[in-house]
């Protein structure tokens, strides 16, 4: 997500707290939020698929593959 779609819901924001907004404006706020959520989500999940754990005897396992979530890019 981009610079200018975070200060848009920023803006969005503090005019639904001082004004209120339109239906239209409150519709776009709900638009970039859920893509704000899963822009955070792809985040996490892509640090979360590159962690290796080392057991104790030595065998290093990574999370991703483990769990089938290792996705290249």
């Amino acid at each position: 997500m981009d610079g200018q779609k975070i200060k848009r819901i920023n803006e969005l924001y503090r005019k639904s707290k001082a004004e209120g907004l339109t239906a239209a404006e409150r519709q776009e706020q709900k638009l970039l939020r859920a893509e704000y959520v899963e822009a955070v989500k792809q985040n996490l999940r892509g640090q979360l698929n590159n962690i290796d754990i080392e057991e104790k005897d030595g065998k290093v396992i990574n999370l991703g593959e483990k769990y089938g979530n290792k996705r290249g890019n």
